[in-house]
């Protein structure tokens, strides 16, 4: 049985080549690539990212994920790789206009490692 992996990716990627953008909906999911991998702090503007201070990476759909601590998975993924986001928690309710704290799950096809984090260091309506 086989074939029924090779079927729900293929149905995966079909849905998620449609898509396109950032996920809107809780329980969807969009194919992107690996951007950027960064460290969640920078010293200045244009400075080095500051080792040990939490994992943050950038998609080539506009999305991003931080988090405080050090992922390991993060730091086996390279930029690049393709990976399939799917949104699972939007906060509720929020601000008019403020659309921080929303929850990603992300899994890197290449490493077949996944990771949780949210789309800003604060939820809506905090810091």
């Amino acid at each position: 049985m086989k074939f029924i992996p090779a079927v729900a990716i293929s149905m995966l990627w079909t849905s998620a080549v449609l898509a396109g953008a950032l996920p809107a909906q809780e329980g969807t999911c969009v194919w992107t690539k690996i951007a950027k991998l960064e460290h969640r702090l920078q010293n200045g503007e244009n400075g080095p990212m500051v080792p040990d201070s939490g994992s943050a990476l950038q998609y080539e759909n506009g999305g991003y994920q931080v988090s405080y601590d050090e992922l390991d998975a993060v730091h086996h993924a390279r930029r690049g790789d393709r990976v399939l986001m799917c949104l699972i928690s939007i906060p509720h309710p929020c601000p008019p206009g403020d659309g921080r704290g929303r929850w990603y799950t992300t899994t890197d096809l290449r490493s077949l490692e996944s990771w949780t984090m949210m789309d800003s260091e604060h939820s809506c309506g905090g810091a």
